[in-house]
């Protein structure tokens, strides 16, 4: 057995000696369990076991009550009631998605007060880093949370927040903050002094890692991560949290606000994978936080900004341009996020309505390379706008199973985890890009026998018919459409006619791979004879001569 002095160190006996005996009490109790768990850290879950899942985010508050209510009321900025017992309840409808892992909200103590920004529903406005958040439920229900996934064998990914500790601000600069209500940062003397970050102070790296954040209605006091207190006290503290509640990852919120020495001790303490919040679409500003070592992997921000203008009148030309300078520039793009939405950014729905677009959205988010990452809500068609509108409660879609995108997410999730099942290479198989133009986007990831070939479009459902004629498969090649459940065969060129009707995204495996998957064991000839439309799309046939693939791509009109 572990004793209990090496893992709280220097800076706990500190604590403790400052601290009532009932809160020595707690920190000794919380301390004694995790060094009986430290030995668990060794069988963490690495970056090569994250690639293999596919992630499913969930704000606590909005996610489901304890008593399983749908009708619930919520004000968008204030609490709605959303806890870790519901969440248990409700882990059936994210698993029956094909989700393997799941990214949750802070788990950590807030302030309690009501503020000009609303309530700290979200989880980020800590203030005890070594007590639970009480609104969420008890102790034993977060436990039990942990154990029903790993029951189900799927990871938890747990959110926390290094920058700052948080308190009630009157919006009369400098805030008045009481450090002594913080645990453990407890005196002035671990922040740094109060500067607000200046409209080109965005551009400044000293000014947006050393001044606070969001000046309105909360104080987000930024904690000084040079000082050596502080980051004893981080790392012994997140070594603790993951080894008590046996946390397979991390997402670091606003890890770019952070100094870069701070962050590669942080992560190795912790001993799992973690993935840190860096908003940037500039592929050096983004890159360098693999390439020198300081994450692991981070949500994939390049994809997302490329993403939302080609599918709102871009084009697709600009997502290949920026994949292959993240694939020059990255360390491990298999480690970063895809996602095209998440709490802090509005809905997708909200700049598009239209199905279809959803459809090829959560198409490339679930196959692109790297780790898929789904908001709640996403599956449901949300359209919220900004913060806090893009927070809305899941309980009212009524937990939908037969809504578009979920049986959608659900065949993509089925289709990716078999295939991973196959073939041990394919989540760090780059994908080939066949086609990037202004309005379609096709790769092929894997090897041949086990490839996924996806063509996704920014045509709308009223986009009409299209013929696509694509590449990535091997002459003569019988393979599957799964969204559809169509068959079809490759050419002697190793290209196939994708229809490419009313907008939809098109899904090809071959269909040798899909034997005992239970995916699509039934399935129809594709026909193409109705379609008399379309401009002009030419797919390269992977592998093959280009002067073949040159010979057999063609476009019909309808």
């Amino acid at each position: 057995m572990h004793s209990v002095q090496p893992l709280l160190g220097l800076s706990w006996l500190l604590l403790l000696d400052s601290k009532t005996p009932t809160m020595r009490a707690s920190l000794l109790s919380l301390a004694g369990v995790a060094s009986l768990a430290f030995s668990g850290l060794g069988l963490a879950a690495d970056a090569e076991e994250w690639k293999t899942r596919s992630v499913y985010q969930v704000m606590i508050d909005r996610y489901a009550r304890t008593d399983g209510s749908i009708d619930h009321e919520c004000e968008a900025h204030e609490f709605c009631g959303g806890t870790w017992r519901g969440l248990i309840n409700k882990l059936d409808y994210i698993q029956d998605m094909g989700f393997t892992a799941i990214q949750i909200s802070p788990i950590n103590k807030n302030m309690e007060e009501h503020t000009a920004a609303g309530d700290p529903y979200h989880g980020y406005w800590t203030t005890d880093l070594y007590a639970l958040n009480d609104k969420f439920g008890t102790e034993k229900d977060f436990k039990d949370l942990v154990a029903e996934l790993k029951k189900r064998d799927i990871y938890l990914m747990a959110d926390v927040v290094v920058n700052h500790m948080a308190q009630k601000f009157d919006n009369n600069p400098p805030p008045k903050v009481d450090y002594s209500k913080f645990n453990p940062f407890n005196d002035e003397k671990y922040f740094h002094p109060y500067c607000n970050v200046t409209e080109e102070g965005w551009l400044n790296a000293t000014e947006y890692q050393d001044c606070w954040l969001y000046p309105y209605g909360v104080a987000l006091a930024d904690l000084d991560t040079r000082n050596e207190f502080v980051i004893k006290e981080m790392n012994s503290w997140i070594k603790g949290l993951v080894s008590n509640y046996s946390i397979d990852g991390l997402r670091i919120d606003a890890a770019k606000h952070v100094n870069d020495e701070f962050l590669p001790g942080f992560v190795k303490s912790s001993g799992v994978f973690a993935w840190g919040e860096v908003l940037t679409g500039e592929t050096e500003d983004f890159c360098r936080y693999q390439t020198l070592d300081l994450l692991p992997g981070m949500p994939n921000y390049l994809d997302y900004y490329k993403l939302i203008e080609g599918f709102n009148g871009g084009s697709f030309e600009k997502l290949a341009q920026i994949k292959k300078q993240a694939i020059n520039n990255c360390n491990d793009t298999f480690a970063l996020g895809t996602f095209v939405e998440n709490h802090d950014m509005p809905r997708f729905a909200n700049k598009n309505s239209d199905m279809a677009i959803a459809k090829n959205a959560m198409t490339y988010v679930i196959l692109n390379d790297g780790v898929p990452t789904v908001y709640q809500g996403q599956e449901q068609h949300f359209n919220g706008f900004e913060t806090p509108h893009n927070r809305e409660p899941l309980w009212q879609s009524g937990y939908d199973k037969e809504s578009p995108l979920y049986k959608l997410t659900a065949t993509l999730n089925k289709v990716r985890n078999h295939i991973i099942k196959l073939d041990k290479d394919y989540v760090n198989t780059a994908s080939e890009i066949l086609e990037a133009n202004n309005n379609y986007f096709c790769t092929k990831k894997g090897s041949y026998g086990s490839q996924i070939v996806y063509c996704i479009t920014n045509n709308s459902s009223k986009g009409g018919k299209h013929l696509l004629t694509v590449g990535g498969f091997q002459a003569d090649q019988k393979v599957v459409e799964v969204l559809t459940c169509q068959s079809n065969q490759a050419g002697m060129s190793g290209t196939i006619d994708m229809k490419m009707n009313n907008g939809v995204p098109k899904v090809y495996v071959p269909a040798d791979a899909l034997k005992d998957s239970g995916i699509c064991e039934q399935t129809t000839a594709e026909e193409y004879q109705d379609d008399t439309s379309g401009a002009g799309v030419t797919g390269s046939a992977t592998g093959l001569l280009a002067a073949a693939v040159a010979g057999w791509a063609l476009m019909f009109l309808a």
